[in-house]
């Protein structure tokens, strides 16, 4: 799969040459919304591409021409359009006796001599690049070869089946296409190796007039993704059998906000039996761990996560053993969470947010579409009846119908959270009760909007362009703070994605993934050397950073006050929420307090501190293990040799070499217990 921000899909039709212009089109779904198109006009050896898909009032706008050789090999490719959040798209790439070169974001490259790969994986483009390279995976002997930019494409038939359409019935084949980022993409073709459909288990690109055939697909590569992760758990999780020792670690104290004098952590089962100091006499039957003095840490939370397959086991080899979903498909959601409760898939545990949106043309895809108060009343009760922690409420909800809606889930138990609805403010949405406002451009848009304007589209992120001129000091940014601070609301500002859109420039590594870029992936290095919220001019983004800087001096005047900031990226968690952290350093906090607030703070926000959030006998056995000094230098949890979530023992390294990632670290020396013979 691509990149977790520019997430992309499908393939392409016949590619034998029609004597006349031919044109094959595929619709894009999401749940059961179709939400944009994929088409594709052969004439000859000439192709045009015009791909468009909006959800939630984003999604990309790309427009391709090419030119193929004889065999379906790209010769001269042009992409252009804009990005989900706006970037521009300029990308190139040619192909001649001497070899091949391509412009992207990133900047050019080069490939010189004739064994030069002869395919190419767009940064920005459409799905047209994997249907001809999956379409030449599929003659190819091995069914493997290398690619441009780097990396080593390989096709893996997973599902043969027929299905019906307005074009009669077809004999469908679904293979797994891997090497081109850390997960595989699944993609379906027909009989003769042409595009038939790109699913996921949220998101299909499908040839039109098979439609019908969408659900079914989802489901396989729901099913195909969940084997996958579920052999990377089988050869990567480990259950010692008796109690497992860890020796010699200094222990994280969110309490005394400081590390411990050297200490053995001794879990049995899935919970801390003992926290005793250093060289303590093992029993027989131990499994012991070498810390080597590192330091162990409480699990993280990540507590802005929309969780799938992928990111639950990212997440857990990043430390973060705990998570809040903050919106999601709620049946996926559920399988995942039976999933990785049995065992079955690495993941975090999950407490589960109730999406409500209003309906709109810009109406989010997932949760529970109210078109009414009465009905987002009854879409309370529906996730209050199924234990989940908290309502979400969205932008396009009529704000109208937030004090009810607040009141109804007040008296089920249930917090609330979420957007500031579009012609509303954060000041309305606290005076009817939320107990937290969702990022912090969501937070300030009030203080700088004028009346009327819609905040359902790319105009929310532009409009921060507004926040250089706001005076912290005034009546209007002070009467908000006021209000959080006497009625205790808490403020979730995501604030690595601000950020990134924010600040991250073309060709440039993004500030949060210096730290590990190198150890990354061609196509996942790519994705971090572009920006996010597209500019037409220097003027422009100049102004960006500067309303970046502008939030960072409010979320520390909020800090001083004494708002409770809460950890959570909106970016997938994982080394994103490592980089969030690092960022809540610099509003006002030490690296103790971060740790502090996103381990045993969260566990109590979330009503969980009686197991979670501190490493103590009678608690999970949640917790990671890093050879640095966390309290010293925040960027320590970066380097993780070992997780345990619920006594399930992760060494982080040797997965990551199973999907393309370099180690960052080495495992710690385990030791099994000695084998006493029988008299």
């Amino acid at each position: 799969m691509r990149s977790l921000i520019f997430a992309a899909a499908a393939s392409l039709a016949a590619l034998s040459a029609p004597a006349l212009a031919e044109t094959t089109e595929y619709r894009v779904l999401m749940g059961d919304r179709d939400i944009g198109h994929f088409t594709v006009t052969r004439e000859g050896e000439d192709a045009s591409v015009v791909y468009d898909y909006k959800q939630n009032g984003r999604g990309p706008t790309i427009a391709e021409t090419l030119k193929l050789d004889p065999q379906g090999a790209p010769l001269d490719w042009k992409i252009t359009g804009r990005t989900t959040f706006g970037n521009a798209v300029e990308e190139t790439f040619r192909r001649t006796a001497r070899g091949v070169d391509w412009q992207d974001t990133t900047g050019p490259g080069t490939i010189m001599g004739t064994d030069a790969p002869r395919y190419y994986a767009s940064q920005n483009g459409s799905p047209m690049d994997l249907a001809l390279l999956a379409k030449a995976l599929l003659a190819d002997a091995d069914h493997t070869f290398e690619i441009a930019p780097g990396g080593t494409a390989t096709l893996t038939e997973r599902d043969r089946r027929s299905v019906e359409g307005e074009g009669g019935p077809r004999e469908i084949v679904t293979y797994e296409l891997s090497g081109l980022s850390l997960s595989p993409t699944y993609i379906t073709l027909d009989g003769e190796g042409n595009l038939f459909a790109l699913p996921s288990p949220g998101f299909d690109i499908i040839l039109a007039g098979y439609e019908s055939a969408d659900e079914e697909l989802r489901n396989l590569s729901e099913k195909l993704e969940a084997d996958h992760l579920a052999r990377l758990q089988a050869e990567g999780a480990h259950r010692y059998g008796g109690p497992v020792r860890v020796r010699n670690v200094r222990v994280f104290d969110p309490v005394k906000l400081a590390m411990s004098e050297p200490m053995d952590v001794v879990f049995a089962g899935e919970r801390i039996s003992e926290v005793l100091p250093a060289g303590s006499q093992a029993t027989e039957g131990e499994t012991i761990v070498d810390g080597v003095g590192g330091s162990l840490v409480p699990g993280l939370y990540e507590m802005h996560g929309h969780l799938g397959p992928q990111a639950a086991m990212l997440n857990v080899l990043a430390g973060v053993t705990s998570l809040r979903d903050m919106g999601n498909d709620n049946e996926a959601l559920a399988k995942l969470i039976e999933r990785i409760d049995a065992g079955e898939v690495a993941g975090p545990r999950v407490t589960r947010s109730g999406f409500i949106e209003g309906k709109s043309e810009f109406s989010a895809a997932h949760g529970r579409l109210a078109h009414s108060e009465q009905e987002a009343i009854e879409h309370v009760r529906w996730y209050a009846a199924r234990g989940f922690w908290q309502a979400k409420l969205y932008n396009s909800m009529n704000p109208d119908w937030a004090p009810a809606v607040v009141s109804e889930a007040h008296r089920l138990g249930l917090r609330v959270a979420g957007h500031v609805p579009a012609f509303s403010s954060a000041d309305a949405m606290i005076e009817a009760g939320f107990d937290e406002i969702t990022h912090v451009n969501q937070l300030m848009l009030g203080w700088v909007l004028n009346p009327g304007e819609d905040t359902r589209t790319l105009f929310r992120f532009k409009a921060m362009q507004r926040f250089p001129e706001l005076d912290l000091d005034s009546p209007k940014v002070r009467h908000t703070l006021d209000m959080m601070v006497a009625r205790g609301s808490a403020h979730e500002p995501t604030v690595a994605i601000h950020e990134l859109g924010l600040t991250a420039l073309d060709g440039k590594p993004n500030p949060g993934s210096i730290d590990y870029i190198d150890h990354m992936p061609v196509s996942e290095q790519r994705q971090m050397k572009q920006a996010l919220f597209g500019t037409d001019s220097a003027e422009e983004r100049a102004a960006y950073v500067a309303a970046y800087a502008k939030i960072l001096d409010t979320l520390r005047e909020m800090h001083k006050r004494g708002i409770l900031l809460i950890p959570g990226t909106d970016l997938g968690g994982a080394f994103n929420l490592h980089r969030e952290l690092e960022i809540f350093t610099q509003i006002g906090m030490t690296p103790a307090e971060v740790l502090a607030r996103d381990t045993l703070e969260m566990a109590k926000y979330l009503g969980e501190d009686q197991s979670l959030g501190s490493i103590e006998p009678g608690k999970y056995a949640d917790f990671f293990l890093v050879p640095g000094d966390p309290v010293k230098d925040i960027k320590a949890i970066k380097t993780i040799a070992m997780v345990v979530k619920g006594g399930l023992v992760y060494f982080p390294t040797e997965t990551y070499r199973k999907i393309g990632i370099a180690p960052f670290v080495d495992p710690p020396k385990v030791t099994a217990p000695k084998i006493i013979a029988p008299n």
